[in-house]
């Protein structure tokens, strides 16, 4: 009779099983390389495919084009680490960009830009009333506002982009300070604010507390109902910025504008590593999140992949990410 020997194949698997525990473990551990590591690992392969990649032209373009999405995913991250999350976001950066478009196109820019800026925070609170005070799931609430406030988008502009817009403020959104894009700036400075917001400020720490458990957290004396409507807000505000920086970008307000921003910022802020079930997030891997898109994106046009593939493969980033979410919270 033959006889098998157990022994090696045992220590095959066995070692194959230590492999994987400790990639789980380092994963569990440090889950903030997923997000870096996967940026460095599809520039280096779009530069691998493309000469044009890594050109400081393209580079530039790339940082151009994610401001006005990480503009939005920031306040974004503020909302899901809340416990929420917010649809209506594109629909804000287009009613946003077209209304402050016509103050100025008629007034000031001074006057446009708190237009639009207002437009966001009033969407922004409203939201977060809805959400609070009368307990309206975050999902219907904020699809209702979606479709509400891309139709008052509609409705103010007759569908028909508002042109003519003072240089001085189109100049935001076509030069740079120093070859430095002038969004990417304005998206720096938003990036520190609420970086230091969520980390070292009262808001922030409360912010993290109600996405961790509400009760806790209104059991501790915390205004849940308010900082629910301060994140929402926020949201909203951000959103209103990004229209801003959109409609100089384009030297138009476009009623149109702002399409799937409202997914693909949800995904860019759970590829940084941020829990949907809220309580948990940063702002500077939510900007990874952007940027993996933005360059997986990037890399698609260089390689001349039609632009519904693009959409497919968005599409297909969220479930990932969603699924990420779900490993890393049970690793």
């Amino acid at each position: 009779m033959v006889q098998f020997n157990a022994a090696p194949a045992a220590a095959t698997l066995a070692g194959g099983e230590r492999r994987r525990s400790r990639w789980s473990l380092l994963l569990a551990r440090y889950p903030w390389l997923i997000t870096p590591l996967a940026l460095l690992v599809m520039s280096a392969v779009a530069a691998l495919l493309s000469d044009h990649f890594l050109t400081v032209r393209n580079v530039t373009n790339i940082l151009n084009q994610a401001a006005v999405l990480a503009i939005v995913s920031v306040g974004m991250t503020v909302v899901i680490i809340s416990g929420g999350f917010d649809l209506s976001v594109g629909s804000v950066v287009s009613l946003a960009g077209c209304v402050g478009a016509a103050v100025m196109v008629r007034g000031s820019i001074a006057g446009g830009v708190l237009a639009g800026l207002g437009i966001g925070l009033l969407v922004g609170v409203m939201n977060g009333v809805v959400v609070s005070l009368l307990n309206v799931s975050p999902f219907i609430a904020t699809l209702g506002a979606m479709v509400l406030v891309r139709g008052a988008a509609l409705l103010f502009t007759g569908g028909v982009p508002i042109v003519n817009l003072p240089e001085t403020f189109t100049v935001v959104g076509t030069e740079g300070v120093f070859g430095i894009p002038i969004p990417v700036l304005i998206t720096a400075l938003i990036f520190a604010v609420f970086w230091v917001l969520l980390q070292f400020t009262p808001l922030g720490l409360k912010i993290y507390a109600v996405g961790g458990n509400r009760e806790a957290s209104r059991l501790s004396g915390v205004a849940v109902n308010r900082v629910t409507i301060a994140a929402y807000g926020i949201c909203g505000a951000l959103a209103g910025a990004a229209g801003l920086v959109l409609t100089a970008r384009l030297r138009s307000g476009q009623p149109t504008a702002g399409e799937f921003y409202e997914l693909t910022s949800i995904a860019a802020v759970v590829l940084g590593g941020a829990s949907l079930t809220g309580g948990e997030g940063k702002v500077q891997r939510t900007v990874l999140g952007v940027l993996i898109i933005q360059v997986l994106s990037n890399s698609l046009n260089l390689l001349n992949v039609h632009s519904y593939w693009q959409r497919v493969l968005v599409g297909g980033i969220i479930i990932v990410a969603a699924a990420v979410d779900r490993f890393r919270r049970t690793a």
